[in-house]
């Protein structure tokens, strides 16, 4: 695992076959608990940081993410070995994915920012913090 700066971050899947460093600062963490994100993360929720691809670099060697159109316009991305999900991307959006905030060995300097599609969250995950909450998507 590489040491983040507050201009590069290093990250990758589980089993390490994929690698990958984000330039510049990290913008906010938005978790989303749509249930497509629940169940691509097995999880209550996704935590993504929106990533211009300028700034998303794989390192040399690695092997290429497996994508899978979950739905029409959308792609995930995973490992083909572990199974790590390392990003999303949409047509409505392009030139930014999605990357899981879990995936970067260190996310220094990554901050909350807000719930999306909480109307959609899993009756058994409390929404109980102070975080800005929108019922579909975050208005632009």
């Amino acid at each position: 695992m590489t040491k983040a700066r507050d201009d590069l971050h290093a990250g990758g899947c589980l089993c390490g076959k994929i690698r990958y460093e984000v330039a510049g600062p990290l913008a906010d963490i938005q978790l989303c608990h749509c249930s497509q994100c629940r169940k691509a993360q097995g999880s209550a929720f996704a935590a993504n940081i929106p990533v211009t691809e300028a700034q998303l670099r794989f390192m040399p060697g690695a092997a290429e993410p497996v994508l899978f159109e979950s739905s029409p316009g959308k792609t995930r991305a995973f490992c083909g070995q572990c199974g790590s999900p390392l990003f999303s991307r949409t047509t409505a959006r392009p030139g930014v994915v999605r990357l899981r905030a879990g995936s970067l060995d260190e996310p220094s300097g990554a901050q909350l920012g807000f719930h999306i599609f909480a109307d959609s969250h899993a009756d058994w995950w409390a929404l109980d913090d102070a975080l800005p909450r929108f019922a579909e998507r975050a208005p632009d």
